[in-house]
Order: C-alpha cells, then structure tokens, then sequence
C-alpha cells in the first residue's frame, strides 16, 4: 500500500528502455537524492503506510523535527487530500524537469518510470476514480492496518510500539470524522464489507491489543482511557455507514465501466494488450486447460466410477464437466478438518523447501523469518483464504507473514465443507508454494536485499503487480514440471483448477467491470466453466466488486514470465540453470516484466 487508495504502478516500456539501455548503469546520485526525498514525503503524509514501509522516523524538512510516524494516523480530511494532491503534482513536474528519463542508465530510468506511473494512477485515483470519496472499505483497512502493523514489526522495544498503537487508537475518532466528511456516497457491496471489516477492528483493540497490555502498567491506564471513545467511534461508524451512507442516492456503483477500466488497466499493466484482447487470450486458454483437464481426469474416473461408465451419452461439455467434476470431487474428499487449516499448511511448509533445494529451483536466503498467522479480521474482506505480507523493505529482517484465514466458527457446516472441499491437501500444496515458498516470501527476500536501499524502496513500494502475482503462478507452474508431489495426477488436475481460477479471475474481471456481467451469470461461469465450489466463488463474486484490474495480473503477468524465461534460455542455452535465471530475475525486484530481457543481458 503506497497511499490511501492502494494503486498498482504502470509496467516500463521496452521503447524507454531502448532510449537508456546504452547509458551507464550506475546510480545517479541526483536522482537518488529525489526518490529518497520524494519517498519521505509521500510516506509522511501516510503514517499507516510508512508504518507498512518500516519507515519510522521522519525528519520534517521545514522545522527540523524529528516525527515518530508509528504514533500518528493519516490526515484524510478534505485539507489532507488536497495536500497529497499538491504533493503527488509538484514531484511529477521536479522528476520530469530536473532528472528526466533519457539522461539515466538502464536502472535508474527503470526507478524513474515507476515512481513516475504511480504518481500518474495516484492522480488518475484522485481526479476520476475517487475510491476515497465512495468506498469506506479504503479507511477500514487503513486504520487497521495501522493499529496492526506495530504489534508484528519489532522496530522497537514492545513497550514504545503499544504506546503508539495507543496513540492511533486515540485518533481513531478524528480520523473517522474525517472519512465520514469525505465519503460522499458507497454501493451496498462497499458497505456491506466495510461493516464487517470494522468489527475486526473493534475485536483488534478489546481483544487482540487489551492482551498485548501487561497488566498493572501505565500503559494499561492510558488503554483503559482512549479504547473506549475509539470502540464507540467504531461502532458509531458502522452505524452511520448503515442508515445514512447506504441511503443517499447515488448512479455509481462498483463497476468502473469500459473507459475507467481501460485507463487503470493500462497504467496496472503497461502492455500493448487491450482488456479485450486479454479477455479473449484467457478464454482461449480456458478451453485448452479443460481439455488438459479432461484428459487427466479419464482414467482417474475409470479408477474411481467404474460402475457406471464415461457417461458418453452427454453432450460433449455436459460429459467434459461431469467427468471432471466428478473427479474433483472425489480428489476433495481428501481434505483438511475445519480446525487444522492452519496446521496442514504449516505441516506443508517443509517437505516444499526440500523440494526447491533438492531440484535447485531458486536459492532461500539464510533469513527464515516467516511467520504463519491467521489472516487479521480487518483484511478478510479480500483475503478470504490466505495472502502474504513482506517484512518491510526498511527492515527485512523483522517478521514476514503468510495470512491463513480460518474458518470462522460462525460459517454453517454446509459452507465450511465447501471452503474445505475447494481449498483440500492437494490445493493447499499450491497455495503455500503460492504465497510462500517458492512464491511471494521467496520473490520478497531476494527484493529486500536490492541495493542501494533507495532503489530497493522504490521497487518494493511501486513494484508491479503483473511480476509480482505471475512469479507465483509461473514458479508454481515450475515446481510442477519439475516433479512435485511425485507427479501424482491429482495434485496436477487440482494444479490445473488452479489455473484455471487464474483464467476465470481475468474473464470475471473484465467482464464485470466492463460489460455488466451479473451476479448469476459470473456464479454460473465460476461454477460450471471453472469447476469452483459455491463458497469460493461467492467469495470471488466478492472480491471482483471490491478489486479492479488485479485478478488478471495471474494471468498477464505468468504468460510475461514464460515469455521472459523461453528467450533468457534461448539467449544462454549453453550454462542455462533455474536457479541462476530465477536469482537474477527476482534479484532485480518487482519491475515489469517485458523489461527484464533487456537488463537480464
């Protein structure tokens, strides 16, 4: 998160690479002098994401003070807004006129054209798309992760970190104030999340932050005197979303419709592909990974349903569907209890690092600091299964997190058995080589050790998107052409479930934000077309109403990946090894794909 509206930077063009790629590659201690400002001041104006950042300790550049940004929640009232406005235009203007793109080498053209299109989506954010002016969800998960993030990030002893979770709680009411005077009107599915989101919240302070207190401490008093106005503001906050927000009148919903969408799009991906274009290579793809699937599934139903034939008097997709479903289910039957989720992804972790060290896949760096954790309430609006959090690139050795969202007590048995039933030991193998090891902690680690720190700042905060979701799906890709899980056929057909997920994430996205797909129509294709169950895709129904633009960056940026490893073996075909390849790849951090051909040289 680099701001409050949570953008993804444009990918860099090969034409500006081409324009630079001839100049020296060493930092250009002008331009590095501006990012690490420009990085400063943008983080100061956002204590929650500098927090994020590792970024601690701010020295203002008028009064000379030193800012302890960890004790402070972000100003988002209309002054607030208009500063980073201001902010965001003036540095455009400095980094054009004063270190412009054609007068840096390779690398530093690649920092500048970052910083550069994310300055461009911030404005695109606050001039068009306005998520701050229309979904609450943005200042839920905003103030949660900044009460949140001081728990886990050792920067300092316990006792200064409570202190200043305390000091957020005790803005808690003036920042809510302000997103109510900001928030003008919500789609029922913003504020239906955004109640939920916030009762995390709530539960994060009586519970979660009460038990961190050491009894018998100031800090007690002091918690016993700011928790309850905040708590109350919390509650008084879901209240006002509920019976004034969700009754004003409003044409906006949810979808950004085909030219906002097309926009975004273009400054996510930075690619020569139109939404369309995209739509229609991964509905393509879709037909070729079912019959894939098809082929797969045939003799595991003749081992599982010999009683009753291939079923060749359907239709051919009616037979293709049964037949798969029908082994999926049966594969899903091999699943965890609801209560040792947690457990099996855990017991999972070791047998896949033996597996990237016995095939030499892609060197693990000595840290081992990941952490497996339940997945924080606030953030279970997107993160409905799992997700990553990096250790912050200021201080890579403190605690990188894989989220697992448990299954909360409440759900019915019926939909417990679902989720279970999707997310079985066979696709929870995928999900932790997903969002762990080899995938997102792996391609985190070699990011966070990017010098010089400035341009490892830079590719961490903006770093794109399309590299950083196609890397895990690429590298999953990877693991299983090379013999995971000892090539068993149901960890492939689950694998291709998988992708195929990947696929349908990119046909719902562009469908629904562009071409008014509804709710039964995307439940149908998720359900039929790409075999999920009700509960994963009511929850993906959920997610593609609260995210734009994210869900096909799986599918753009694993097919940049094979396209980017296909020419690097091409080119090095005699001393080609992965784990040489994917070290240089991942050790240049989360920059376009498309560009790293040229630096990978």
């Amino acid at each position: 998160m680099q701001a409050l509206w949570v953008v993804t930077p444009l990918l860099i063009s090969t034409a500006l690479l081409a324009q630079t790629s001839g100049l020296p590659d060493q930092s250009d201690a002008k331009f590095a002098k501006l990012c690490e400002q420009f990085i400063h001041e943008t983080l100061a104006l956002s204590p929650s994401n500098a927090s994020q950042a590792g970024y601690h300790l701010h020295v203002d550049p008028k009064t000379g003070k030193t800012i302890e940004l960890d004790a402070l929640l972000d100003d988002v009232s209309p002054a607030g807004m208009a500063e980073q406005h201001r902010l965001y235009s003036q540095w455009r203007d400095r980094f054009h006129a004063e270190t412009p793109l054609t007068s840096l080498g390779a690398e530093d053209a690649s920092d500048w054209q970052l910083i550069d299109d994310q300055i461009a989506l911030n404005l695109l954010e606050f001039d068009h798309i306005q998520n701050y002016k229309h979904n609450p969800t943005v200042y839920v998960e905003l103030l949660g992760g900044a009460l949140f993030q001081p728990l886990t990030d050792e920067y300092a002893p316990q006792e200064v970190r409570l202190g200043h979770i305390l000091s957020r709680i005790a803005a808690t009411p003036r920042f809510l104030e302000q997103a109510k005077s900001e928030l003008q009107d919500a789609d029922p599915i913003f504020i239906k999340v955004a109640v939920e989101e916030n009762e995390g919240n709530i539960d994060l302070i009586q519970n979660t932050i009460a038990a961190a207190i050491p009894a018998g401490s100031n800090l007690k008093t002091r918690f016993e005197q700011v928790a309850p106005p905040a708590v109350q503001a919390l509650k008084n906050f879901s209240g006002w979303l509920q019976k004034d927000l969700s009754q004003r009148t409003t044409n906006r919903t949810w979808r950004l419709g085909r030219d906002l969408y097309a926009e975004k799009f273009r400054v996510v991906m930075e690619t020569s592909v139109t939404p369309d274009e995209v739509l229609a290579d991964a509905e393509r793809e879709l037909k070729k990974t079912r019959a894939e699937m098809l082929e797969i599934a045939l003799p595991l139903h003749q081992q599982y349903f010999s009683d009753h034939g291939d079923h060749a008097n359907l239709s051919t997709k009616e037979r293709e569907n049964r037949i798969i479903s029908e082994v999926l289910q049966k594969i899903s039957e091999d699943r965890p209890k609801r209560d040792d989720l947690m457990q099996t992804i855990k017991d999972d972790l070791g047998g896949i690092r033996q597996f990237i060290v016995d095939k030499k896949i892609v060197s693990l760096k000595s840290r081992d600091n990941l952490k497996v954790i339940p997945t924080p309430v606030f953030m279970r609006g997107i993160y409905s299964v799992a997700g990553f959090h990096s250790a912050p690139p200021l201080d890579p050795n403190a605690e990188a997190q894989y989220w697992v969202t448990p299954i909360d007590p409440k759900m019915p048995a019926e939909r417990a058995e679902s989720k279970l039933r999707e997310y079985n030991n066979w696709v929870l193998k995928w999900l932790t080589i997903h969002e762990a090891l080899p995938g997102h902690y792996v391609q985190a680690e070699h990011a966070n050790e990017i010098q010089p720190v400035t341009r490892r700042l830079v590719r961490s905060l903006y770093g794109n998107g399309a590299y950083v979701e196609g890397w895990a799906e690429y590298i999953a890709q990877v693991m299983m052409q090379q013999g995971f899980a000892d090539n068993d056929p149901r960890y492939r057909i689950s694998y291709l479930k998988v992708w195929l997920r990947s696929l349908g994430n990119t046909v719902l996205d562009v469908r629904m934000q562009t071409m008014n797909m509804t709710d039964d129509e995307a439940m149908s294709f998720m359900m039929n077309d790409a075999f999920q169950t009700r509960a994963e895709a009511e929850g993906k129904l959920q997610r593609a109403k609260l995210s734009s633009t994210q869900l096909p960056t799986y599918f753009v940026g694993t097919t940049e990946w094979w396209r980017l490893r296909h020419a690097y073996e091409a080119s090095h075909s005699k001393d080609f090894t992965l784990a040489e390849f994917h070290d240089r790849a991942l050790d240049e951090g989360a920059l376009p794909v498309p560009w790293l051909e040229k630096l990978l040289k």
